[in-house]
């Protein structure tokens, strides 16, 4: 199919200098840089920097000047970067309490160690005159420049670049030129994979090949490199001292520049029979075989196209522009196409928080971006979900129900990887219900499923997979609403995303996303029979599916309590909420720490404080469900409550308000979501956080562009603050690919790809051919003007 040309600005530098690898996209909107060396903000920006294509994930840390690191009891001190390449799906079980299974980090092959006389150059040696990091996210590529002088006197340059390919993800390249400005030094280079190995069981070491299978399971990486450095054009020869290190010795020329090119190719195996060796080795050889400049043009050509998907382009709003570009390289670096047995976790492949685990966040955050821009990103995660069936069917069975409730926490097999217990500061345990409790998850991937097949029409998605989680999703809802003496259904003993109150009954999200979700296996149910018969019989059979349940199903869904009340318009967020302690917020507006530690848990949890999006969330994926007036009324009434305790919250109540009409408000949340990984926040240590920069995109192309797609007839109701010029993105719909630019209150679309169509814009339908595109004025929803508020919410 052919791709857009893209959201583009005409006036926009997009590439760098022709001929120079290490040159930045010179425009300050598609990069983000790192100055200096600070140790409290390391950590951070190695998350922030951080390069990924979906297989291999690798944090931004210098690969020279610093010492080595291993891990172990720190104290008080902390380390000085914190180095780690990962492989998506390479799990194992540490030696942690409680156990539960984590990302393996892989060999830092990277790291490059240089000595001058014998004597280490690193950072906490000599001094700093020059250090910087660049994010090149047009390209993706992480460059680096320092400058260093040494106690004796002698000063180092140095420049790098570090990739890891999107045209071919088993390969990752570095590159270094340095020099000296004096000559006579006595040189020694070393190049190694740090850390190789480490947590697992080495089964092949060779020159320039290492294969570890991890201790706990099935699972094995191998990881193949080659190493050369150049002067004036000259190979130096390589010592060989141990697998996989490499060295070097020279004596310096002043002002001779040093070239230094790594290449690297990684492979992992999920059967305990297979070596992942040979196709280690195979990727090294195609990257050595057309070379490291054709590596990175590939890569860079590759990142082109992915760019011309899914760029959103805003005029008149520098920094917003930048945070979106920010969220837009994360979410495609995060992503594998190729790869349906794995997902992304809560901290993508940038960082060891949360141990690699997938949540709900994928399928409500982060889906609708994949879905909209990368249709077949989006298809390899729900099929993940569709692999670990059976671990979410022994979870349902379990808790004594039918059909299949997903892990909240899963890794690889789709079990639950939720501890049940962490330990506390004081050192006390402290139970963890998340696991067990917190059920929506098995609402929140059924309602991808059902999205990804509308907005992209894939039958064979449908007939192989989707259907079967809608089928086994919903059934585990109507076993779970249990029929009680007042002649309603109850879902008692739950979680909703607001985590700050536990164990409450009829949780409004999690009952009305229930609801929705039995009604779609009845929906799901029927297309099948009137369209594919033969594909509904034999999931009929192989289901044990009976009309006697489906009249259950459909009683659940007629009877299940959702905790609305008609007379005020108002869904209760859980059963009781409404009778708990009201707390101004306004009076803790400038702390520093999280209200529950501020108030304490036990007050917290008796009061209406929200942690996070919940009614609001609910406003957010099921419009429908708030008729009239209703979803400003529930806005206003749960904004108010909500302490913003999750880095989800403040993007989906951007996204809601935009929405809205309410304009400046959404705005302040999309400013917070769009800076959390930005700025130097010490919880961005853990790796970038993911959901919230899917929630980033959503607010500005699901709500301020108010673009749904999951409909016959896709809509655009914009509704845009008054200082934006422009707003123009990309989407797929059904085979389609559209152009959308918003610009002066008209709409000018065009169809690149894909046949004839209807649009909805402004709530007036418009006619799409490819071989002419539209140019309509459009009016905010209920005829409001873009700016204007739909009300008082503050």
């Amino acid at each position: 199919m052919a791709q857009p040309s893209g959201p583009r600005s005409d006036d926009e530098p997009r590439d760098p200098p022709a001929g120079d690898p290490f040159a930045a996209t010179p425009h300050p909107g598609w990069t983000v840089e790192q100055m200096g060396y600070n140790i409290l903000t390391e950590t951070a920006a190695e998350s922030r920097l951080a390069i990924s294509n979906g297989f291999l994930g690798m944090r931004a840390s210098r690969s020279t000047s610093r010492g080595p690191t291993w891990v172990s009891w720190l104290g008080y001190i902390r380390w000085a970067s914190w180095p780690r390449t990962y492989v998506a799906g390479l799990f194992d079980i540490p030696n942690t309490d409680p156990p539960v299974p984590a990302l393996v980090p892989v060999a830092d092959w990277s790291r490059v160690r240089i000595l001058l006389d014998g004597q280490p150059l690193v950072v906490r040696e000599g001094r700093v005159v020059d250090i910087a990091r660049t994010l090149d996210m047009r390209r993706a590529v992480l460059s680096s420049t320092w400058t260093q002088h040494t106690r004796s006197g002698i000063t180092g340059t140095g420049r790098e670049i570090k990739l890891l390919s999107q045209a071919d993800r088993a390969i990752g390249l570095q590159v270094i030129r340095m020099s000296l400005d004096r000559s006579g030094v006595d040189v020694r280079v070393e190049a190694s994979f740090a850390m190789a190995g480490q947590g697992m069981e080495p089964t092949r070491l060779e020159r320039d090949l290492g294969a570890w299978r991890t201790e706990g399971g099935s699972k094995a990486v191998a990881m193949a490199g080659t190493a050369s450095l150049y002067l004036d054009g000259e190979a130096v020869p390589a010592e060989h001292p141990f697998p996989l290190r490499w060295a070097w010795r020279t004596t310096s020329v002043a002002g001779q520049c040093a070239e230094f090119v790594r290449l690297v190719g990684v492979a992992r195996s999920d059967m305990p029979e297979e070596d992942p060796s040979p196709r280690a080795t195979a990727a090294l050889v195609r990257a050595t075989r057309i070379g490291w400049r054709a590596v990175l043009a590939d890569h860079e050509a590759a990142w082109v196209r992915r760019w011309d998907a899914a760029d959103v382009v805003v005029d008149g709003d520098d920094d917003l522009q930048r945070a979106l570009r920010f969220a837009v390289y994360h979410l495609t670096s995060a992503a594998n196409p190729d790869d349906e047995r794995v997902s992304i976790g809560a901290r993508a492949l940038t960082g060891d928080a949360y141990f690699g685990h997938v949540f709900w966040d994928t399928e409500i955050y982060l889906l609708p971006f994949y879905t909209a821009v990368w249709p077949a990103a989006a298809r390899a995660m729900l099929m993940y979900r569709f692999h670990t069936l059976p671990g979410a069917r022994a979870k349902a069975a379990a808790l004594g129900c039918k059909g299949a409730l997903y892990a909240w926490e899963s890794a690889d097999t789709g079990e639950e990887t939720t501890p049940d217990h962490v330990i506390g500061p004081t050192g006390e345990q402290v139970e963890v219900r998340t696991g067990t409790m917190e059920q929506h998850i098995a609402a929140d991937v059924a309602y991808a499923v059902w999205r990804y097949w509308r907005i992209t029409g894939d039958v064979d998605f449908l007939l192989s997979a989707g259907a079967e989680i809608i089928l086994e999703t919903g059934r585990f809802w109507a076993s779970r609403a249990r029929l009680e003496a007042d002649g309603k259904r109850h879902i008692r003993h739950v979680i909703g995303p607001d985590e700050y109150h536990e164990d409450v009954d009829d949780n409004a999200f999690t009952n009305v996303m229930a609801r929705w979700t039995i009604e779609r296996a009845l929906d799901v149910l029927h297309l099948l029979q009137a369209r594919w018969p033969a594909r509904a019989a034999s999931l009929w059979e192989a289901l044990g599916l009976s009309e006697a349940e489906c009249a259950d199903w459909r009683d659940a869904a007629a009877r299940l309590v959702t905790g609305f009340d008609p007379a005020t318009g108002l869904y209760e967020e859980f059963a009781g909420f409404h009778d708990l302690e009201p707390v101004d917020l306004t009076a803790y507006a400038d702390r520093r720490l999280p209200i529950d530690v501020v108030l304490g848990r036990d007050r917290t949890q008796r009061s209406q404080i929200v942690k996070q999006a919940d009614v609001v969330a609910l406003i957010a994926l099921l419009p429908e469900a708030f008729p009239g007036d209703t979803a400003a009324a529930n806005f206003r009434y749960y904004e108010s409550r909500c302490a913003h305790g999750s880095s989800l919250s403040a993007g989906m109540h951007a996204l809601v308000a935009a929405r809205l009409g309410m304009t400046e408000l959404a705005l302040r949340y999309l400013r917070i979501a769009a800076d959390a990984d930005l700025d130097d926040n010490p919880n961005s240590a853990g790796g970038v956080r993911i959901a919230g920069l899917g929630a980033v995109w959503q607010a500005v192309v699901r709500g301020f562009a108010g673009l749904d797609l999951a409909l016959d007839v896709p809509e655009l109701a914009p509704r845009l603050p008054p200082h934006w010029r422009v707003l123009s993105f990309a989407a797929h719909w059904r085979g389609r690919v559209i152009a959308i630019r918003l610009a002066a209150g008209r709409a000018r679309v065009r169809l690149t790809a894909g046949e004839a169509m209807t649009l909805r814009i402004g709530g007036t339908d418009h006619a799409l051919a490819p071989d002419s595109g539209l140019d309509v004025p459009y009016a905010a929803p209920d005829g409001a003007p873009d700016d204007t508020p739909a009300g008082g919410a503050a």
